[in-house]
């Protein structure tokens, strides 16, 4: 991997990991959280972005993306919570080998409560990765079971990356793509199921973030947003292209797959979305290999 191809967390797709911690910490802030992440204010204060970036919900509310914040934490919260559960669903009957895909500044190997025999790996950018792990360190996280990151990029050989850190494909596996799949051309898309696949034990678990309408994204600010509220623009850094939604591919590997709209989970719990954000057609697709 050559320097060009990473980022580190105040550039690129590296930025928008730094906004969704940020949203964590918005939300982690309501009395009401539907989650509780303590790390996610450190790495925004670590990182030291060059766009002002709120890390509570009156933060959120007196900034000039007042209405882009809100709307992001509400979305945020409700998927880090979806994804919360799939993990604890997972270790209720016994999967507790789990890959994190493009795991930017995910904190669920430190912040959920993990089996004793729990393996996290963590595959990402090792600029990200670094920035991640010296924060943590200095706060004094600890994971709750072992924790193996792997620097490696998933437009590259990231399964032999895997597979050295010690991963067993013999044993079930909890999987995450979240906040992923538009970073990825198609092709890597296509060649990042066929390796879950491949790599995915019987009773292996999938959770999946499916962006939806991608027209309906691009067509409401979504780039004057991300220009006003993180200094770059998204849109730069996502590919548009056609491709099979992630349900219509996992159904045809022949896992069995349970599709969530956004909406109906955050109706569920109790956070609907706004309007803009209910138009993208967003889903949560769970996947599980017989």
């Amino acid at each position: 991997m050559t320097m060009d191809q990473q980022w580190d967390v105040v550039s690129g797709v590296g930025i928008t990991a730094l906004a969704v911690a940020a949203a964590r910490a918005v939300e982690t802030s309501r009395p009401d959280a539907l989650i509780e992440d303590p790390y996610a204010l450190r790495f925004v204060e670590a990182a030291r972005a060059p766009a002002k970036l709120p890390t509570t919900e009156a933060e959120a509310a007196a900034s000039d993306g007042r209405e882009y914040w809100s709307e992001a934490a509400t979305y945020v919260a409700v998927r880090t919570r979806a994804f919360d559960d799939h993990f604890r669903r997972a270790a209720e009957v016994g999967v507790t080998q789990v890959v994190l895909l493009a795991s930017g500044l995910d904190t669920r190997a430190f912040r959920l409560p993990w089996p004793e025999d729990a393996v996290v790996y963590e595959i990402d950018q090792p600029l990200v990765l670094d920035f991640k792990l010296r924060v943590l360190r200095e706060h004094g996280a600890t994971a709750g079971g072992a924790h193996r990151p792997v620097g490696a990029d998933l437009r590259e050989d990231w399964p032999a990356a895997l597979e050295a850190a010690g991963f067993d494909r013999a044993r079930p596996t909890a999987w995450l793509a979240e906040g992923l799949l538009p970073y990825l051309p198609p092709e890597a898309e296509e060649r990042l199921f066929q390796e879950i696949h491949r790599l995915s034990a019987p009773g292996s678990r999938l959770a999946v973030e499916d962006f939806g309408n991608m027209s309906a994204a691009l067509a409401d600010n979504a780039a004057d947003d991300s220009v006003r509220t993180l200094g770059v623009n998204v849109l730069d850094l996502i590919h548009t292209g056609q491709r099979p939604t992630p349900a219509a591919r996992l159904t045809g590997l022949g896992w069995n797959v349970h599709d969530v709209p956004a909406t109906r989970a955050a109706t569920e719990y109790g956070r609907p979305l706004s309007p803009k954000f209910a138009e993208r057609d967003g889903h949560y697709v769970f996947a599980h290999r017989s």
